[in-house]
């Protein structure tokens, strides 16, 4: 009796395991599904040749699962599959982007090709610790209908930059209130993602403004009386950065980018990024790219930071371009950050694509890997921009919010 009460046991105890097993559906179930809906649609009853292609994180052990499940579905829907002498291909690729994976199918009949896309959910992100301690605060400053490029705290007040106009605001009860405008005669199509930058000049009393094809000045003497920025055609290089760590301009190194505490970069007005030409040279050959950011290093020297318009991040130091593991998930869009806590430098970073609520994050670079150095922010919308405050103790971030109203916020750290 005690032998058959063990084996029945033992039966369900396995027919437990199994109809666990079987209650726990696949993740690849839905997008494999949906695929093989859009494919029958297009090919009808017939033969096709399968091949699947993984180009994503999925585990290599899933691809026979996720294969089996297409091979399925298609034949529920009257497409079976044939060797590679069918005439008709069907060819799916399993892709992703930093947030969510995409399965694309080809379907070739003959010298006919059609496309079918699914979403295969989004993607989890690991959850990756933290190495320095610190908080990252955020508080508005300006909330505008307008689109807003750039903004400038200045001794004669905020210096807001739009596609088509330079405002000035000044201190109000009620906060910042404009006072004074300078229309732009902007005579260049603009590219969809709109770019701008705002400069302090040296004696920080005027300033500089950059738009694709313009270039903006108020002189020091004009800020204290009559507010007219003055503007004109240019195809001048765009000081991209400027290091706050360093009080004089030095020398560039041609070993490395050294001891540069400014660089310019020439921008392609008829698109929205930088050629990869700058001045002063840094050693190497730059792809195009959207940022850059100058990183002092311990050596003393100043290594250059460079998001490129393949979404690849990189670094140049020592006369080469090393890549940075660890930054997968960047967009476009980071600013340095001279916090003084754990490494005194962070790299603020906005999250890669565009999403109804974004977050911005710090990251510290030791070596050529990026060390999350703070837990996520979240905004109120899609950062659009990100700079640098002139001292180098706060970022600024142009934030844009669902319902298409601009805001303008700083971003400040606080040591854990």
């Amino acid at each position: 009796m005690k032998a058959m009460r063990r084996i029945w046991l033992m039966v369900a105890v396995v027919g437990l395991g199994a109809v666990a097993a079987y209650a726990a559906p696949s993740p690849w179930e839905q997008p494999a599904f949906a695929l093989a809906n859009q494919v029958a649609a297009i090919l009808g009853p017939g033969q096709a040749h399968l091949v699947v292609r993984n180009l994503s994180s999925i585990a290599t052990g899933d691809i026979p699962a996720i294969r089996r499940l297409l091979t399925e579905d298609l034949k529920a829907r009257g497409v079976t599959l044939a060797g590679e002498d069918c005439p008709n291909t069907l060819t799916v690729t399993l892709s992703e982007s930093a947030r969510e994976r995409l399965w694309v199918a080809e379907v070739a009949e003959g010298k006919q090709t059609q496309v079918a896309i699914v979403d295969a959910g989004a993607i989890q992100p690991p959850q990756l610790p933290v190495a320095g301690g610190l908080t990252l605060l955020s508080q508005q400053i300006l909330a505008a209908r307008d689109q807003l490029l750039a903004v400038l705290e200045t001794p004669s007040g905020l210096v807001v930059l739009e596609p088509e106009q330079i405002d000035l605001y000044a201190h109000a009860a009620g906060g910042w209130q404009e006072q004074q405008h300078t229309p732009i005669e902007q005579r260049l199509q603009l590219a969809r993602d709109r770019r701008g930058i705002l400069v302090m000049d040296a004696d920080g009393q005027g300033f500089d403004a950059w738009l694709p094809g313009i270039k903006c000045s108020l002189a020091a003497s004009a800020a204290a009386g009559d507010w007219a920025p003055q503007c004109r055609e240019s195809d001048d290089p765009w000081p991209i950065v400027a290091s706050p760590f360093t009080q004089q301009p030095a020398a560039p190194t041609a070993a490395a980018v050294g001891a540069t505490a400014s660089l310019s970069a020439f921008y392609n007005a008829a698109r929205d990024y930088f050629t990869g030409v700058v001045t002063p040279g840094v050693g190497v050959d730059l792809p195009p790219f959207y940022s850059a950011a100058l990183i002092p290093r311990s050596s003393g020297s100043t290594a250059l930071l460079i998001g490129g318009i393949d979404g690849k991040v990189q670094l140049v130091e020592s006369n080469a371009l090393h890549p940075v593991a660890g930054a997968r998930d960047w967009s476009s869009d980071f600013a340095v950050l001279h916090s003084g806590c754990g490494a005194s430098v962070e790299v603020i970073v906005s999250g890669s694509g565009a999403a109804a609520s974004d977050s911005l994050r710090a990251y510290e670079i030791p070596a050529f890997e990026a060390v999350p150095a703070s837990a996520p922010l979240s905004v109120n919308g899609t950062v659009t921009a990100l700079w640098t405050a002139p001292d180098g103790k706060s970022v600024f971030a142009v934030v844009r919010n669902p319902s298409d109203q601009y805001e303008v916020d700083r971003v400040t750290a606080l040591c854990n």
